[in-house]
């Protein structure tokens, strides 16, 4: 049904290979027959964990955000070492570098396509319960500070535009809907 829509790669070169994105340009044939240039960053995708308390307390991380130049809110993340990394296993690892927690269960929230117009990075959400301290290891160039709140005022700073970054916004509003339903 939406053969129509789809678009064939004729060809693709590197335009540049770093650590972390590495950004390509294909040549594509369109369904009406003519070509285009489509410029895009590969990602190897990543994971974010959304630690619960049994209080409906959860933890955040506030970090500071080269790109947009701000201090941010944001559920514990990091990318997959590689595109053949289990994201579970790097949800596990990303909880226990940024928080120090481990977790009984970690349950799948979803999956989401950061921003489909120029990358294939795919998060894949978790939630994390059974919650357990540890030490807190980032990596080496991650300076974080923890955050435990309650849901509700997570919530509330999603409308009011404190906590805006989509993979949080997505994650908080997600378990929110999950915990009213229970």
């Amino acid at each position: 049904m939406d053969e129509e829509l789809m678009e064939k790669k004729i060809g693709s070169e590197t335009i540049f290979d770093g650590n972390l994105l590495h950004v390509r340009r294909d040549t594509v044939c369109l369904p009406n027959g003519k070509s285009a240039t489509r410029e895009w960053i590969q990602h190897p995708g990543a994971s974010s964990v959304i630690p619960v308390f049994p209080d409906k307390q959860i933890l955040l991380v506030r970090q500071y955000r080269y790109p947009i130049g701000q201090v941010t809110l944001e559920v514990p993340a990091g990318k997959l070492d590689s595109p053949e990394e289990d994201p579970l296993t790097c949800a596990k690892r990303e909880l226990s570098e940024e928080t120090g927690y481990e977790a009984d269960r970690l349950k799948k929230l979803s999956v989401l396509a950061t921003t489909v117009g120029f990358s294939n990075e795919l998060i894949h959400m978790y939630v994390a319960e059974g919650l357990k301290p540890g030490v807190q290891h980032p990596d080496e160039d991650e300076f974080i500070h923890l955050v435990r709140m309650p849901l509700q005022q997570a919530v509330e700073m999603i409308w009011d535009g404190r906590i805006f970054d989509a993979k949080t916004v997505a994650s908080i509003l997600m378990l929110d809907s999950q915990l009213k339903d229970q």
